[in-house]
């Protein structure tokens, strides 16, 4: 496993740049997941913008007014940050390595650089106040089109979607959200999908009618980067081997040089061998969940049994002879799900950006992609390890509940777009486009 960039480029190259180690991969990833999004989302809207689906609003600028004092306070306290924590964060890397989103949120940081970036920021200021004053003040109306507003977008899906993701996640481990909820809202590990989609989803909603961008068209063009998104961050979780993967594929061991090979003995012997490492994971009560699944012989074994060596929670037992922060390898190997989902997020997203013209009525493409989801989440929860709840004597886990409702949301949303655009009236789209033109 790469948990950051300084391990990847060790390994992969022999090159050590030891203040890599800050640049974790499931943020690189995560990170890039977004930019992916946003790039499709870009170009959907421009498309149903040139195809005249969605217009343009009208927006004031004032040129030539000067900054405030509190514009200069804020560029200061800004640049305060920028240097204290992000600045901080790099001259103490050691410290912030281990756990880098921990560092920003604690009182850490360095002093003399968040003083220096803070001077720089006010300079910067009055150099801005100085070119933005020579111009008349004025007040003038500009067009906006919705495809200017995709970082917007991206900022409001990654605020809400994060904070959506750890709510959701402290009612699914509400017994470890309980004893630490401050480090438990605040911690980089513990995020639930479909927390920060449902969240996501009504703070764009929100904004959306702010703007006065039709709400159903922002949805079908955001779908496709929606699962690009999704699969792309679950590559990051099989890189980083950040615990997110499924149950125990019995038919396979990790042996003392930590390569996975076929079990020479039964499961069950296998469980009292390393029950220690059991025993932090699974209660007593609890059964461990596995599946004896040999690998076909045109698959490699780490498609179906993967024990990921080198794993950044550290998860499992340690390696013999490996000096390292991250040394610890699962005794049994699991169902790499996090790559299983990339794929098929990838098809789906595929399949999403084949059908997106054809789908002419709004919503369409957005609930194909509703369907999609939820079907391939509700499938890899089966081979997924995660909290159970017991609903009506059977016992289901969080996003297998909230996948079913999101495949009969997007089986009702598809079968009925039509009339639910027909409650929109065409006059009152007209008359709201003639509004903002004039």
């Amino acid at each position: 496993m790469y948990p950051d960039f300084y391990h990847l480029l060790r390994d992969w190259f022999g090159i050590e740049i030891p203040v890599l180690s800050l640049l974790k991969t499931f943020g690189f990833l995560v990170a890039i997941s977004f930019l992916a999004a946003g790039y499709t989302l870009f170009l959907e809207l421009r498309r149903k913008e040139k195809t005249g689906l969605i217009t343009f609003t009208l927006a004031t600028v004032t040129v030539g007014k000067p900054i405030t004092p509190w514009g200069y306070l804020s560029s200061a306290l800004i640049g305060f940050l920028v240097g204290y924590k992000l600045v901080g964060m790099f001259l103490n890397y050691k410290t912030a390595a281990p756990d880098p989103l921990n560092y920003i949120t604690s009182s850490e940081g360095n002093l003399l650089s968040g003083i220096v970036m803070s001077l720089g920021a006010l300079v910067l200021a009055y150099f801005n106040n100085k070119e933005e004053t020579k111009q008349a003040f004025a007040q003038k109306q500009v067009r906006v089109l919705p495809s200017t507003k995709v970082g917007d977008f991206a900022v409001i899906a990654a605020l809400g979607g994060f904070a959506g993701a750890k709510i959701f996640n402290a009612f699914e481990t509400w017994d470890q959200f309980i004893q630490d909820p401050l480090g438990s809202l605040f911690s980089s590990s513990g995020l639930t999908f479909y927390g920060g989609l449902i969240v996501a989803t009504f703070a764009l909603w929100y904004y959306a009618r702010k703007i006065e961008l039709d709400f159903r068209h922002l949805c079908d063009a955001a779908a496709p980067g929606l699962i690009l998104a999704y699969a792309i961050g679950r590559l990051g979780c099989q890189v980083s081997g950040d615990g997110d993967w499924g149950i125990y594929n019995s038919a396979y061991i990790t042996n003392d040089k930590h390569q996975v090979v076929r079990a020479d003995i039964p499961f069950e012997e296998t469980k009292l061998k390393f029950q220690d490492h059991l025993k932090r994971h699974f209660s007593k009560n609890d059964s461990i969940p596995s599946v004896s699944f040999v690998a076909p012989s045109f698959l490699p074994t780490w498609t179906v049994a993967y024990n990921y060596p080198g794993n950044v929670n550290n998860i499992g037992v340690v390696m013999k002879d490996v000096q390292d922060e991250y040394n610890s390898v699962l005794p049994i190997p699991v169902f790499p799900t996090p790559l299983y989902e990339f794929v098929m997020g990838s098809f789906i997203f595929l399949i999403l950006w084949l059908i997106r013209k054809r789908l002419t009525v709004p919503l369409g493409v957005f609930s194909i992609y509703l369907i999609l989801n939820g079907v391939e989440r509700f499938l890899i929860e089966k081979i997924r390890v995660n909290s159970l709840i017991h609903v009506g004597g059977m016992k289901v886990t969080q996003a297998e509940i909230i996948a079913v409702c999101i495949v009969f949301v997007g089986l009702i949303l598809f079968f009925l777009r039509k009339k639910i655009n027909s409650w929109i009236s065409p006059s009152n789209q007209i008359n709201a486009v003639e509004t903002r033109a004039n």
